[in-house]
């Protein structure tokens, strides 16, 4: 992985809506596992609304992950298409154990809004490089695919 300062200065740049904001919070709460990480993310901020950002290829092999459901009910997660999982993760064991929570992609803006257990997928614009590749700088970034619109 490179380091925090460069994952958070592509995820600054990547977050371009005015109420995302990419902080490096994580690294000082000491949390090794999500799970771990959103409970103390809610005790600190209890007034605040969060949603889980994630890409669908995450959300196949979710279930492996400790305390995975949890997460599902903890804060409503946002789950992105990427190319060759969005079938494969439509159809896993998350999408389908919360699969009555799940919210429709049109009613995807009022997601921070939705009493957790609450999810919805994204259809958008596909990038075929990994995250692996895009650190290596052997891909085009996601910024160079998806210039900002002026």
């Amino acid at each position: 992985m490179l380091p925090l300062a460069d994952r958070l200065a592509s995820a600054a740049r990547m977050a371009r809506h005015p109420a995302m904001r990419a902080t490096a919070l994580e690294a000082g709460l000491g949390t090794s596992y999500t799970a771990d990480t959103l409970a103390r993310i809610k005790a600190l901020y209890p007034r605040n609304r969060f949603v889980w950002i994630m890409g669908a290829d995450n959300l196949v092999q979710i279930p492996r992950w400790k305390d995975w459901s949890s997460i599902f009910n903890a804060i409503p997660v946002a789950v992105f298409a990427r190319p060759s999982y969005s079938a494969r993760a439509l159809s896993g064991a998350a999408a389908q154990r919360f699969a009555r929570r799940r919210v429709p992609e049109n009613r995807a803006r009022r997601l921070a809004r939705c009493a957790p257990p609450a999810w919805t997928f994204i259809h958008c614009r596909l990038h075929d490089a990994s995250a692996s590749a895009i650190r290596a700088g052997t891909a085009a970034s996601p910024e160079a695919a998806f210039p900002a619109e002026t």
